[in-house]
């Protein structure tokens, strides 16, 4: 049986497996890839997922499996990024002809965006979060206690005032519909903030520690922990923290959305259905592959283990995929996180128009303004041929189309 993938011989320890067939690939993000593969404590190969490109040191869409080690730029700055997404008793007929006041409603509930570069003021943080935001940040308190007490530069800035908060850039959130017509609210963010001066941090740490062998990696950001060096379990219990971090702030944005729309009046009542999914795509996690322990990192990958529900979505004017994983081992049982961007947020900027972004989200309640031309759908690869690609790792079951997107 021929392989799903295609295997990119690197010259270096180990090979890419690659989910990119019928999807176009930038050469700078295959170059990133092999700078990985060639990192001494990579075990079995890379996995490259089909929305693969050029990433800050590690690839985003790709899936690297370490021994020992733990690379934090392969992790990233957006610790715990991910999905969420819930099935409502709602149907598209229940829904009014015009959606601009759902929006409203979901927009005055949850902060989003960012203004005073994320000081005093800003528009994305919360001035004096609500009560139940207070409370969840108490139980996240103590462990962000116990590293900031061995690291206080991760304390500047905001931490409970961010918690429940969307961000900027490709965060978003959602009212879609599935093939059922049934509605679907999913949402898109992670650790914010916090997550942000935690990995930065830690990346410029592991430099520091590294600094006498820099000049023998093929990328300075590719700077690790070893396991058992004076760092590596400070990274791992903060990295590990940002992670729980993101998931409540997802669920915290949900709980957010859901009341939103109920108190809009523009809906009658509805009930929530039991399917709920909330999954990372940024993130590291012990695992057993290849009959021993790994860190797996999944910088821009979703894990699809033997029936694990994830999402995978579109851009803004494009379909999204609640899947069930297959558990291919070939891939460490992970999948794609969303299309994959097909260049810069510049080259976005310069080459689209506002009517030309209008048109591509023709008929979807969301922003047409110059501030989100960077996140045009023209500016994503093909999510359908995407889903192609990856066949043999998930199961399609459930397709959404949104109706109505949130961005900041």
């Amino acid at each position: 049986m021929k392989a799903s993938y295609e295997l990119i011989e690197t010259g270096a320890r180990v090979p890419i497996k690659a989910w990119t067939r019928g999807v176009p690939v930038e050469q700078e993000a295959v170059a990133q890839l092999r700078n990985i593969a060639s990192l001494p404590f990579v075990s079995g190969w890379i996995a490259a997922m089909p929305d693969v490109h050029l990433g800050i040191g590690a690839t985003v869409g790709s899936v690297i499996p370490t021994e020992g080690a733990i690379v934090p730029a392969a992790v990233g700055v957006d610790i715990g990024c991910g999905m969420m997404a819930v099935r409502t008793s709602l149907r598209s007929f229940d829904l009014p002809d015009d959606l601009s006041k759902v929006r409203s409603s979901i927009e005055a509930a949850v902060p989003h965006g960012r203004t005073h570069r994320g000081g005093t003021g800003d528009r994305g943080a919360w001035s004096h979060p609500p009560k139940k935001h207070a409370q969840a940040w108490q139980q996240l308190a103590p462990g962000f206690e116990r590293i900031a007490a061995r690291h206080p530069k991760i304390r500047r800035g905001a931490t409970v005032e961010q918690i429940g908060t969307l961000g900027s850039g490709n965060h978003f959130i959602e009212v879609c519909l599935d093939e059922e017509e049934s509605v679907w609210f999913m949402l898109h963010s992670g650790s914010r903030g916090v997550g942000n001066r935690i990995g930065s941090y830690f990346i410029e740490l592991a430099k520091a520690d590294q600094r006498q062998h820099l000049a023998n990696l093929p990328d300075r950001d590719l700077a690790y922990f070893r396991e058992g060096a004076i760092h590596f379990d400070d990274y791992v219990e903060a990295v590990t923290w940002a992670q729980d971090y993101a998931r409540v702030n997802r669920e915290l944005m949900m709980g957010a959305m859901i009341g939103a729309v109920r108190r809009s009046g523009q809906l009658p009542p509805f009930e929530l259905r039991t399917e709920v999914v909330n999954c990372h795509h940024n993130y590291v996690a012990r695992e057993s592959h290849l009959g021993k322990e790994l860190f797996i990192t999944r910088k821009g990958a979703v894990r699809a283990g033997p029936g694990e529900m994830g999402i995978i979505p579109g851009s803004m004017g494009a379909r999204s995929y609640v899947v069930r994983g297959k558990g291919n081992p070939e891939s460490f049982h992970s999948c794609s996180h969303g299309a994959g961007r097909k260049m810069s947020r510049t080259e976005a900027r310069r080459r689209f128009s506002l009517a030309e972004h209008a048109a591509a989200t023709a008929g979807i309640e969301c922003r047409k303004d110059e501030g989100v031309i960077d996140e045009t759908p023209g500016a994503y690869k093909p999510i359908e041929a995407v889903m192609r690609a990856q066949r043999d790792l998930v199961d399609i079951v459930h397709e959404l189309r949104q109706v109505v997107c949130v961005k900041g």
